[in-house]
């Protein structure tokens, strides 16, 4: 499937790493936005499709939103989807800005 196509989807994610929460094996990486997988979607690494949900300042268990963005890796094999609530837009800066604590490591680019 064409990653770009899920733009403007309706799905729900599990929060496996909540806003306020540090990294299980990367002690340094604090969240300071909630960290989700979509289930049942395979990503390349074999793994459940990872998202970022913006738009949302507390921490959740699961949360229901419209991908607005794709984060294409280029030294990566995975790909992040970017979730947030319906009605609500984010520039490419301010989704940017939001997920630079983990995309900081990785040479990426946004795509919307």
């Amino acid at each position: 499937m064409l990653m770009d196509s899920v733009i403007g989807k309706t799905v729900i994610v599990t929060v496996d790493r909540p806003l306020g929460s540090y990294h299980s094996v990367h002690k340094d990486i604090y969240y300071p936005i909630n960290y989700a997988y979509v289930e049942d979607v395979m990503a390349p690494d074999g793994e459940e499709q990872d998202a970022y949900i913006l738009g949302v300042d507390e921490a959740v268990e699961t949360f229901t939103g419209i991908i607005i963005a794709i984060v294409h890796r280029n030294d990566d094999v995975e790909e992040k989807w970017v979730v947030a609530p319906e009605g609500t837009s984010f520039t490419k800066e301010e989704i940017r800005e939001q997920i630079h604590f983990q995309e900081q490591y990785f040479d990426g680019e946004i795509a919307m």
